[in-house]
């Protein structure tokens, strides 16, 4: 795949950067919409989280295009990609690889690493809850370090690293969910509706007529490293960021949280969701043409940065809550909380 070489973010003028950053996010955005239909929130939050650097939980019943959008991010970018297709006998060392013996040349033998689909740029995890917590596991460390250890040898996996996983939230059978770990490693779990009559009329005309080209490559992986040093550039007033850490405060049971937390969580999110709130925003901030972070920006990341990060307790499943809903009401009870205090001053 051929790689346009865009200017480095690297220069005197911060509008020009700004700009640059925004035409490089646009490209590939545009690259994508060219074979999928609707879902655009998706599209925008998968390429927030990677530009970020994060990985991306994504779910929906099967037939809604989840692997073809993430393959087809991967052909928009100019990276290394692999797809596992998770089941329930698929084993740790079918992802990180394993140790065989190998001969050489001369006739000795010695042991040798044959790395596994693990060590690329954007890999696919299909259906992930397929296999078993042992499998599962083997994510941990590449998700976490960006490194895997094999046989006591721990081996770097080359930046940038993504992991993009999809799972089917209607069949229960065969599957086994994912521990509050690994969730808890995904910057962003998004979420894909169903096409409209109008997509679904588009979805056909594109699928079942003449072949339509591949996406063009649009990015590098250095592009992406730029624009993820830039980003972490971007600054946030120290208000803003005290009402991303309250959000994630009051995700806990106890006095600074809203009744349906104290009702229905059993368990909040962890810092690397008040992480997750702070990098997102920043980026969301950039695509606004704005050279800080807004609440408005927290505000809108708050769902995808954190409903898979919250444990309901047995009332709240039983009631059927979503955890979407007890992030709306967390960002809300915060939002008046802060504005009565700014007001008491």
């Amino acid at each position: 795949m051929t790689t346009i070489q865009a200017p480095s973010l690297s220069g005197p003028a911060q509008e020009d950067l700004s700009l640059e950053f925004r035409n490089r996010f646009s490209r590939v955005r545009e690259e994508i919409l060219k074979v999928i239909v609707g879902n655009s929130a998706v599209i925008d939050g998968v390429l927030i989280a990677i530009v970020a650097g994060g990985h991306v939980l994504l779910e929906g019943v099967p037939g809604l295009g989840k692997t073809l959008h993430v393959r087809t991010v991967a052909q928009a970018l100019d990276l290394n990609y692999s797809r596992i297709q998770f089941t329930p006998d698929l084993m740790p060392a079918d992802v990180t690889g394993t140790t065989i013996l190998v001969e050489d040349h001369e006739g000795g033998r010695r042991f040798q690493f044959a790395p596994g689909p693990i060590f690329s740029n954007l890999v696919l995890a299909d259906e992930i809850n397929r296999a078993t917590p042992k499998t599962q596991s083997a994510l941990l460390e590449a998700m976490q370090e960006q490194s895997v250890t094999v046989g006591g040898k721990t081996h770097s996996l080359s930046p940038p690293f993504f992991v993009l996983a999809t799972q089917n939230p209607i069949e229960m059978e065969g599957t086994y969910p994912l521990p509050e770990a690994q969730l808890d490693r995904f910057l962003f779990k998004l979420k894909f509706d169903r096409p409209s009559t109008a997509e679904l009329i588009s979805i056909i005309d594109r699928t079942t007529a003449a072949a339509q080209p591949p996406p063009s490559s649009v990015l590098s992986g250095a592009h992406l490293l730029e624009m993820r040093d830039f980003a972490r550039l971007v600054p946030i007033a120290p208000h803003v960021a005290a009402f991303a850490a309250q959000i994630v405060t009051a995700s806990h049971p106890g006095p600074a949280a809203p009744l349906t937390v104290s009702r229905f969580v059993r368990y909040g999110s962890s810092p690397r969701g008040a992480q997750a709130l702070v990098l997102s925003a920043k980026i969301r901030a950039l695509l606004d043409s704005r050279s800080s972070v807004a609440k408005e920006d927290i505000k809108a990341v708050a769902i995808p940065a954190l409903r898979h990060r919250l444990v309901l307790s047995f009332e709240g499943l039983a009631e059927g809550i979503t955890t979407d809903r007890i992030v709306e009401d967390i960002v809300k009870h915060v939002a008046i909380q802060t504005n009565v205090a700014a007001s008491g001053q």
